[in-house]
């Protein structure tokens, strides 16, 4: 792969200026970054949310995760009414400090780009063959998802709800986008992790993906359970790298950054 293009990809995900938004604070620590007009939004809510020279804070009175989760809970459902926040998904995601760390509250999950609260994910690469026979499966997001619909993807990958931990969300994923039946998800191997943090149109995507390499036999043919995905794509690792480096918004940034760990990985043996 190209360098400069490589690096290019992982300045993209970190294309962040901490100046231009706000801490978003629980309990005396950091939890996300608002963007200054949410910030600025929140401040209809006094009893909930508090800014002071530090950024904004959940009022300390709100004490117990489950009366943070009430009482932003309410906020959420109001901006999400205004059309604030978008793509509603029905899913609880954890506000932590750090992976595994006891949640402070919980929010909707189409809400944590508007808070920059930072959210898990699990991604397994479909692999068939080895060296410069292998091929990579990419998944093609259906139009009617709510963020990146038509892009090419991982063929495995998914958001990682309140208390599920990655592998599960890879077996679950495996068989709802890809009909791999969980005998063969469980054998995706750990390969370590990937951060972003950037600015996005819905406010901050702050995230931590879980990488997993999956290999698979040539016959095996993925199909779709969920209504997720439009098509698949068998191709082999050359096309996957010139996608990647084309720089056109064909593959979202998150399974760009997946397959080039695995090329990289595959590079150096």
């Amino acid at each position: 792969m190209d360098e400069a293009k490589i690096q290019s990809r992982l300045r993209e995900a970190k294309r962040f200026d901490p100046a231009a938004h706000v801490p978003f604070l629980c309990a005396g620590a950091r939890v996300g970054w608002l963007r200054k007009s949410h910030a600025q939004r929140l401040m209809a809510w006094p009893d909930i949310f508090r800014r002071d020279a530090e950024g904004v804070r959940i009022n300390g009175t709100l004490d117990t995760p489950a009366a943070r989760s009430a009482a932003v809970g309410e906020v959420i459902h109001a901006l999400h009414r205004e059309g604030a926040i978008t793509g509603w998904r029905d899913e609880r995601y954890a506000v932590v400090t750090h992976f595994d760390a006891p949640p402070l509250f919980h929010i909707e999950r189409a809400a944590a780009r508007f808070f920059g609260t930072t959210t898990y994910a699990a991604h397994a690469n479909g692999c068939c063959g080895e060296g410069a026979a292998c091929e990579m499966w990419l998944a093609r997001r259906a139009a009617s998802k709510p963020i990146d619909p038509g892009m090419l993807d991982n063929l495995v990958g998914g958001g990682m709800s309140a208390g599920t931990p990655p592998m599960q969300t890879i077996i679950r994923e495996a068989r709802e986008e890809a009909g791999i039946p969980a005998e063969i998800a469980r054998s995706a191997v750990a390969a370590g992790t990937i951060d972003i943090l950037r600015e996005v149109p819905e406010g901050v995507q702050s995230e931590q993906i879980f990488v997993h390499d999956l290999t698979l036999a040539r016959s095996f043919q993925p199909h779709n359970e969920d209504g997720e995905v439009a098509e698949f794509r068998r191709l082999p690792i050359a096309k996957v790298i010139e996608i990647i480096e084309s720089g056109a918004d064909l593959i979202t940034l998150d399974a760009g950054l997946v397959a080039m760990a695995y090329i990289i990985r595959s590079a150096r043996g």
